[in-house]
């Protein structure tokens, strides 16, 4: 015959251990739904981040491509201004007055002659 005062104790003990290897595996299952979860969040990281770095290489380029062509275009505006301003003139004949009286001022202003 069975001891009834025994059964109760080792039924407890059988239902606690049952409770015990529930929650091991509820919590190995947390753990491993948690690790998963980081993953994601690594992944998603990961792709916001080459997404930034891409987006930030479109505009570099963009910028860069802009300023070379207002230098070039700066470049050329000054490459004409130089070649205008280096090329011969033919002056008219107003011109060539209001030069002889130029020279004629300054040599009178130079020489203290009439006029001063």
């Amino acid at each position: 015959m069975t001891n009834p005062d025994r059964l109760a104790p080792d039924a407890a003990v059988e239902a606690a251990i049952v409770r015990v290897l529930d929650a091991e595996h509820e919590a190995r299952d947390a753990v491993r739904d948690a690790e998963g979860a980081a993953v994601a969040m690594i992944e998603a990281a990961r792709a916001s981040a080459r997404t930034v770095g891409e987006q930030t290489e479109r505009r570099m380029r963009g910028v860069r491509a802009a300023f070379e062509a207002q230098t070039s275009a700066t470049v050329a505006a000054l490459d004409a201004e130089a070649e205008a301003a280096g090329a011969a003139h033919e002056l008219t004949a107003t011109d060539l007055a209001r030069l002889d009286a130029a020279v004629a001022a300054l040599a009178a202003f130079l020489t203290g002659g009439p006029g001063q």
